[in-house]
């Protein structure tokens, strides 16, 4: 199953790109395949202008349709998720996340800014009609450090939401793939005639 990793911070290296990177590193060790989208690497004028023409928003809708489950990082301004974010979710189809499943990740200053994933990102991915938006995953920018020696470390009671995260979204793709293995596509039966 392919998973999207779709970076939403208009800056870099940002808080919220690098803890979307770790989950999707700690997704591979666990078997899974994804890919990268980061926002703000695609072309300004399109993304502003919605030019549904563009090759780069064409590929990026694109993999944003081919994948089963998306990980959303954003950094949280003013109790909001990013803008550059809010306008490349505006491009997708009214039911672009349909059928997927949905890991919201956001990094911020403080506490005080935790519930802008669920009631500012959560409605806007609902209506893009995600088969599950799962739990989020909010960090203050004191849970998440980044040294070149050591890497990205976390505060433990983050940590242990990024893995409960992860094993969530691991035990979903495999539920589905599950299903999808044992689905049978059913036979139409004709309505020929047999004589005696």
């Amino acid at each position: 199953m392919n998973i999207l990793l779709l970076a939403g911070s208009p800056s870099t290296p940002s808080r919220s790109t690098r803890l979307l990177h770790h989950v999707g590193e700690k997704l591979a060790l666990l078997g899974h395949r994804y890919v990268k989208l980061h926002v703000r690497d695609l072309p300004a004028q399109a993304l502003l202008h919605a030019d549904f023409n563009d090759a780069a928003l064409k590929t990026a809708r694109e993999q944003v349709a081919q994948a089963d489950a998306v990980v959303i990082a954003t950094p949280v301004y003013k109790a909001a998720y990013s803008g550059i974010l809010k306008t490349f979710l505006d491009l997708l189809p009214q039911d672009g996340l349909r059928g997927k499943l949905v890991l919201p990740l956001a990094t911020g200053g403080s506490q005080s800014h935790m519930l802008a994933l669920d009631y500012g990102l959560r409605p806007v991915l609902s209506a893009l009609d995600a088969k599950h938006v799962l739990p989020s995953i909010y960090a203050t920018d004191l849970q998440i450090n980044w040294s070149a020696e050591l890497g990205l470390t976390l505060d433990p009671a983050i940590e242990k939401r990024v893995r409960d995260g992860i094993e969530n979204l691991s035990g979903s793709l495999s539920a589905l793939n599950e299903v999808a293995l044992n689905t049978f596509a059913s036979i139409p039966f004709s309505s020929v005639r047999c004589s005696v």
